[in-house]
């Protein structure tokens, strides 16, 4: 007689997913990686968008679920004194993980070969759980989902990405021409594949998500994306029902300003007052119908029954003038070619929306000199001479454009 967990490993071994991966590893494999992702200003800022209301953690339990082929590598390289579990259905993705642990030294980092609904087994619960990408190849992202959250601390965070349905139609156009063509997945007709992908025209809806994918023409990435055997897709609505179905609870975006009808240029006055009246999970769904091209969203979740209040950041009252403002050091400054009555503008690179760019003022950039990770913003402003309403409103534009990160700790 087959056991329970017998059968659940028979069916992990016939899933397509895990055939797919097997030949077909993602993200393409890497040989070393990049010291970069060690800066401290950079994990620090990271560390703020999950928990706004504490130091930067240390020794923290970091599972990163569906693991692919270098990412829980790459966590522990980048937080060496944290313990990162790395999990993946995909043998070939845990030996590639593993060949970069060994390079790297990753005394850190523990595998496992294991499907999302089965992390019980590790035993453990995590501080922050990694699952980017995943949930939507699963059979049943409830079950994965719900699977992450038993896993999860009780202050803990997970950080999520899902595929968004308006901006991947012409990905889905090409899976189904693909399927007519019963196109499969040797590097013959991946190499064809791509040629007929690079032919299409640049109105083409496939042709902005294969400009911004910069691995789109390696084979192994337009197999992900075009020959795939499972994935869907979550609206704004569906990502909120799915939380509350599962026992989570929504904390943020990663990046915010995208879902923000006051950042950017996509927000026509006329309907700004009515967007501006909407709930904020009906204000997010109206962005992204507006927007029309998002074709992911990546976001924060927390358990329902988390006993804090873990997304504090609010500008309604006085508390913001001692929250410590932290610059986020992917940000770009620029001077070039910004309009006249302007001075700079920061440019985040993450956003896929070159309307979020925020134009400064010579006042303005003297305030953003004032960041330094250590004063609070009351503090800067008071040393400026700058009045409370217009620093507020400045720095809550900064915070809503994701120029910058809020330490929200009252003071002792």
């Amino acid at each position: 007689m087959t056991t329970s967990r017998e059968g659940t490993r028979e069916a992990e071994g016939s899933d397509p997913i895990r055939a797919f991966y097997e030949a077909h590893p993602y993200p393409p494999p890497v040989e070393a990686l990049a010291d970069s992702g060690r800066d401290l200003e950079r994990r620090r800022a990271l560390s703020l968008i999950l928990w706004p209301l504490q130091p930067m953690r240390t020794g923290r339990r970091i599972l990163v679920a569906g693991c692919g082929t270098s990412q829980a590598a790459r966590y522990a390289f980048a937080e060496p004194d944290a313990q990162v579990t790395g999990a993946d259905v995909s043998e070939t993705s845990i030996r590639r993980t593993r060949a970069l642990q060994q390079k790297h030294g990753l005394a850190n980092l523990r595998l496992h070969q294991l499907a999302i609904e089965r992390v019980a087994e590790i035993g453990e619960t995590f501080d922050q759980i990694v699952c980017t990408g995943v949930l939507h190849h699963l059979a049943d992202p409830d079950a994965g989902l719900r699977a992450l959250r038993e896993v999860l601390a009780p202050e803990g965070a997970m950080q999520l990405m899902v595929y968004a349905p308006y901006g991947r139609a012409g990905i889905y156009m090409m899976q189904a021409y693909c399927r007519l063509l019963g196109i499969g997945g040797s590097r013959k007709e991946l190499t064809d594949l791509g040629v007929a992908t690079a032919a299409l025209p640049s109105d083409h809806p496939l042709a902005r998500v294969a400009k911004r994918a910069k691995d789109f023409r390696q084979p192994d990435a337009l197999a992900d994306a075009l020959l795939n055997p499972r994935d869907r897709a979550f609206s704004v609505p569906q990502i909120f029902d799915w939380l509350k179905r599962c026992g989570l609870a929504f904390g943020r975006w990663h990046e915010q300003a995208p879902y923000l009808p006051q950042c950017g240029a996509v927000v026509a006055p006329p309907h700004a007052p009515r967007l501006a009246a909407l709930p904020p999970e009906a204000r997010f769904a109206a962005m992204e119908l507006l927007r029309g091209t998002m074709d992911r969203h990546a976001f924060i979740a927390y358990r329902d029954d988390s006993p804090a209040k873990p997304q504090p950041v609010s500008f309604e009252t006085d508390a913001w003038r001692d929250y410590v403002p932290v610059g986020l050091p992917w940000s770009r400054f620029v001077r070039e070619g910004v309009p006249k009555e302007f001075s700079a503008a920061l440019v985040n690179p993450s956003h896929p929306f070159s309307d979020l760019a925020l134009f400064l003022r010579r006042d303005e950039e003297r305030l953003l000199l004032g960041i330094d990770g250590d004063r609070s913003i009351g503090e800067i402003l008071d040393e400026a001479g700058v009045a409370d309403e217009k620093g507020c409103a400045f720095f809550r534009r900064l915070w809503e454009h994701d120029q910058i990160v809020l330490d929200a700790k009252r003071p002792p």
